[in-house]
């Protein structure tokens, strides 16, 4: 069966939704149980925790979920309508590779079935079996990680939570068309690093301006496939994390925010919670950036893919050395940037020949500035 890794819900999960009233988010959910697999025929969301953090140099034993399951389905829902199911723990395996194996399968399957998966998890490293799972479905990808530092690590490195992003670049098949760090906090990154990203050209946002205008990472998150978000960007006067002490990062208003973004983005299908450090007090916070996802979910307008054009207004900007056409849903008010298409002979790109963006984005057009993601999407469609 394509879901043998996962293991069943434990005994206190269901013994604690048994006793919850029909109101609460536990008694509206379907859980992998030892007698029963659910029916994903009719599933939109599924929870999947990975005990594995031997990339951040933990013992995998070390990894509790128990704490997260017991606050979320305490929880009372929004007025959702998603159908959610528990579908259970992947066991760390023998080799770290076995654990990735599992989770890129297991999420795969999944995404097949047009099931969001949530993967609450050990180390970060995990993201890259999040990527890799998307080789099946022969596409290029976009990754956004919530994260105060980038993870790159030696070209030689063993793949962990601190340098899996080097794994994700150079290894083969190369499906990574756009990486976004949302949160990054100087000090914790190389100018050698901060160079990279742009060299690359890929997007990357200090936690400051963030926190200035949380709204500038939503068109980000409207081009993403997988959010990957390390609890460690969190400050600890909020997340409860003092074992891993952290005097500045995001609020927990603020990263809830952030998973909501997530959530309501038409396109992301694969949702990451890592670096967990198993303590009661973050395990609260944890719950409740999974509920504000699920409730981003609720509000998805479905305006991805970007189908007919007739509900959305065409804006000309002429600049001095291009033309760039801004289109605005009359539906959701959000706007989107179109982007010349260069053929590499395969469909791989097609998808990206429109940019979500702001409407700062339009009015900064309007005054003759070149939109810096803009810039940078062409230029790697055209590489």
């Amino acid at each position: 069966m394509e879901f043998d890794f996962l293991e069943p819900i434990d005994n206190e999960i269901l013994d604690l939704v048994q006793g919850l009233t029909s109101q609460q988010l536990g008694s509206k959910m379907v859980f992998h149980t030892k007698d029963q697999f659910p029916n994903l025929d009719k599933i939109n969301i599924a929870v999947i925790g990975v005990l594995e953090n031997r990339g951040a140099g933990g013992v995998t034993e070390d990894v509790d979920l128990l704490a997260i399951r017991k606050e979320l389905y305490t929880m009372f829902p929004g007025n959702w309508d998603a159908s959610i199911a528990d579908l259970g723990t992947i066991l760390a395996g023998n080799s770290i590779e076995d654990s990735y194996f599992a989770l890129r399968k297991v999420v795969s399957n999944l995404i097949k079935k047009k099931i969001i998966p949530i993967v609450i998890g050990g180390s970060q490293d995990l993201t890259f079996a999040l990527y890799r799972a998307f080789d099946e479905l022969e596409q290029m990808v976009n990754l956004v990680s919530i994260d105060s530092k980038f993870d790159f690590g030696k070209e030689n490195d063993e793949v962990s939570a601190s340098s899996y992003l080097t794994k994700i670049i150079i290894d083969e098949p190369n499906n990574l068309f756009n990486y976004c760090n949302i949160g990054y906090q100087t000090y914790y990154n190389s100018q050698e690093e901060i160079d990279l990203v742009e060299k690359l050209f890929f997007d990357a946002y200090r936690l400051g301006e963030i926190s200035n205008k949380i709204s500038l990472a939503e068109p980000v998150f409207r081009d993403a496939d997988i959010v990957s978000l390390d609890l460690n960007s969190v400050k600890s006067s909020d997340s409860g994390n003092f074992t891993t002490f952290t005097p500045n990062g995001f609020n927990g208003k603020e990263i809830c925010s952030l998973a909501r973004y997530a959530g309501i983005s038409d396109k992301v299908s694969v949702f990451g919670i890592f670096n967990h450090n198993d303590s009661v007090q973050e395990s609260a916070l944890v719950a409740q950036i999974i509920w504000y996802f699920i409730e981003g979910f609720h509000y998805r307008s479905n305006e991805y893919p970007f189908g007919s054009r007739e509900n959305y207004i065409k804006y000309i900007v002429p600049l001095e050395d291009e033309v760039l056409v801004f289109y605005k849903s009359d539906k959701t008010d959000r706007w989107w940037i179109e982007i010349p298409f260069i053929s590499d002979g395969s469909n791989k790109l097609k998808r990206n020949t429109l940019l979500p963006c702001s409407y700062d984005e339009y009015l900064g057009a309007c005054n003759q500035e070149l939109p810096e993601r803009w810039w940078k999407a062409q230029r790697k469609n055209s590489i």
